[in-house]
């Protein structure tokens, strides 16, 4: 899935990185926290983020993992509704704040934009539906082979005939990614490994074998 700034026009790009404040923010900091009302948009310009919500027995569930050229808090600013997930910053990150009112000020004059924005939150929600199928269909290995391959793909730094992957998650992050416990998440590392598919580092994945990995993660 390409980010949203990347898939905008040059002058719209411009356009819209003139209307925000630049922000540089450390690991762990909260840029959107679940239910608030109020709050800009933002766009990532590097580093990596995690959108997760928080169950009502307090577990965490990752929705995503975004990156430079996403857009964050879009939902809000156009339905007016409190915010629908936490966002936090895996590692340093530098964003864009858009005030709403301003965010929707440029959608009015930019109506290309308005329709890249609706691609954007579809093709989101044709991901979350393919993800919710996955909780029934595939096992816990099937899952964390299909994130390792979504990240490799959309994050993975070529090495060779290799892809590593530095976004840095935790294998807790990566369980509740997944749907599944933090022992299962281990286990089915191990037997990724154990078949040559990858190897694991501290808060870094090589992929040796993306193709055998794609196809353990198999079809939904």
């Amino acid at each position: 899935m390409t980010e949203f700034l990347a898939q905008l026009a040059a002058t719209d790009r411009d356009a819209l990185t003139a209307l925000g404040h630049h922000r540089s923010l450390p690991k762990g900091a909260y840029l959107i926290a679940e239910g608030a009302r109020s709050g800009p948009v933002f766009a990532v310009l590097s580093g990596h983020v995690k959108v997760f919500s928080v169950t009502d027995r307090g577990a965490e569930v990752v929705l995503a993992v975004r990156g430079p050229g996403a857009l964050l808090g879009e939902l809000a600013a156009v339905d007016d509704e409190p915010r629908a997930a936490s966002v936090t910053a895996l590692e340093p990150v530098e964003v864009l704040a858009i005030p709403v009112e301003t965010f929707r000020a440029y959608l009015t004059g930019h109506p290309d934009v308005t329709l890249l924005l609706m691609r954007t939150i579809t093709a989101r929600l044709r991901d979350a539906d393919r993800k919710r199928v996955e909780f029934g269909s595939h096992d816990a290995v099937g899952r964390v082979a299909r994130r390792l391959v979504e990240l490799a793909e959309r994050f993975g730094e070529p090495d060779g005939s290799e892809i590593r992957i530095t976004v840095p998650f935790t294998q807790d992050e990566l369980a509740g990614w997944v749907g599944a416990s933090r022992e299962a998440v281990v286990k089915a590392l191990r037997i990724l490994r154990g078949r040559g598919h990858v190897t694991t580092q501290r808060r870094t994945v090589v992929i040796r074998d993306l193709e055998a990995l794609r196809r353990r993660a198999g079809p939904l």
